[in-house]
Formats: structure tokens, sequence, C-alpha cells
């Protein structure tokens, strides 16, 4: 499945833009709440890598958002991931894990693929290399760059309605 979803990111043409901001030592993450991306939470569907793309973001509970992705290509599941925005404290921080359609993992046990809070602004909530748009209540856009089997990065849009 791996090299089913490689083989898909080259097939999509993703837009590069400036959506996205990368993470640097030289600052240090901003101070932010749960509260800050509370509006996050919900059943979110969409399009994207010749599939269909689902994700289910919980709202704030204890110290962390979790959620579940899925993408879905002719009618089979092409992998998952499950993470969560987790208060860390007095930042946030996205983490995530991915798995084959079978559930097993594509990290190693102990790792996760981990995104820093870089700015919080208007209705944009800046990760490293990941961001999360609100058009309105019912609709939002994620952006996330992606690291090309060549080395190259490109940034791809998500947009998803409830």
């Amino acid at each position: 499945m791996k090299w089913t979803l490689i083989l898909l990111l080259f097939v999509y043409i993703p837009s590069f833009g400036q959506n996205t901001i990368s993470f640097t030592n030289n600052n240090p993450p901003p101070k932010a709440s749960l509260s800050d991306v509370a509006w996050i939470a919900g059943h979110w569907m969409g399009e994207a890598f010749g599939g269909i793309t689902e994700e289910i973001w919980s709202p704030p509970l204890g110290d962390s958002m979790m959620f579940v992705f899925k993408l879905v290509v002719d009618e089979k599941v092409a992998f998952y991931e499950v993470g969560h925005i987790r208060q860390e404290g007095e930042t946030l921080i996205l983490r995530l894990k991915h798995f084959n359609s079978n559930l097993t993992g594509w990290e190693e046990k102990d790792k996760t693929v981990d995104f820093k809070l870089v700015k919080l602004e208007g209705n944009r909530v800046y990760f490293d290399d990941f961001t999360f748009e609100k058009i309105n209540e019912s609709e939002i856009n994620i952006y996330v760059v992606i690291e090309q089997e060549n080395g190259s990065k490109e940034e791809v849009k998500f947009n998803y309605k409830k």
C-alpha cells in the first residue's frame, strides 16, 4: 500500500504555494491552547490522491483533540492516520502515525511524525509544514508539505466539507 500512495503522490499534481510555514529553532513555539483550534472538530470529507478522504476530529477533552484519517481509492482503504493535537505546556503539537489498510504501522513502534506549532493567525493555524484553514463552519482546507521520492517538496491542499 505504501507504494500505491507514493505512486498516487506522483500522479496527483499538487499546488505549491505559501500556505505552509516551516518551524525554525530560531523562534520558540507560540503560546496557544486547545480552545484556539477547537473549530477543527467534526466529521470532514474530501477528495485527494484519486480517492475519497475522511477525517474525524474530536472536540478538546483532557489535554488533546484526537483524529483519524482514511484514504479510500477504488473502494479500498489505501491507508490510515491516527493522531492528535496535544496541549504541551503553553503550546500545541500535532502528532500522527500512519497505518496500512491492515493496520500495520509505517513508523517504528515508538516513533511519531511531529509538527510543532509555528503561528496562529486569524482563520489559520500553522504547524510545521502543516496548516489548517477555516473557510466557514462547514468547510476547511488543510495544506501539507509532502516530500517526494526525489527529495523535492510539494504543498498539497485538502479541501474538506462537513
